[in-house]
């Protein structure tokens, strides 16, 4: 069976790690990208990112999502806003069917909430088996670093 890693990525942080990822294990790669995306800097980023995680959104994305019938494990990345996951993902999770899969998170941050946020996935993901889950402070590591970390993380879950 097939993999697939999907992720959403403001900054590019989420992004990085999808696409080591996805290099590691020679699987496919998808992009979340919202129809409306938000500011990426200033005040506005704050703001209508918080507000839309407080808000649980669901915004329209520009691409397909696939059918997720011929994968039997997923990779889900995202940046950590307040706490929880981005709406992309919410969106996401909401239109996919999802169940008996075999799911590892990743998510980036500025320094924090990133168990709270894998806790919020795990219970949206409750009828699939997590595998694992990592998280990178945005910008701490190096990207051999990261890359390194990534590789051990995926040799722990048997993943290759």
């Amino acid at each position: 069976m097939k993999k697939l890693v999907v992720f959403y990525s403001l900054e590019g942080h989420t992004k990085f790690i999808a696409e080591a990822i996805a290099k590691e294990l020679k699987c496919d790669l998808l992009e979340l990208k919202p129809e409306k995306e938000i500011a990426k800097t200033g005040f506005k980023k704050y703001f209508w990112g918080g507000m839309s995680v407080m808000l649980k959104e669901k915004p329209a994305l520009q691409n397909q999502i696939p059918d997720l019938k011929e994968y039997d494990s997923i990779f889900i990345g995202t940046p950590v806003w307040a706490g929880t996951y981005a709406p992309a993902v919410n969106t996401f999770l909401s239109n996919s069917i999802i169940n008996q899969k075999k799911i590892a998170l990743f998510a980036s941050h500025g320094g924090g909430g990133a168990q709270k946020c894998f806790d919020k996935l795990r219970i949206a993901l409750r009828e699939d088996t997590i595998l694992g889950e990592i998280d990178f402070v945005d910008s701490k590591e190096d990207e051999m670093e990261r890359i390194k970390k990534i590789k051990m993380w995926l040799d722990e879950m048997l993943i290759k």
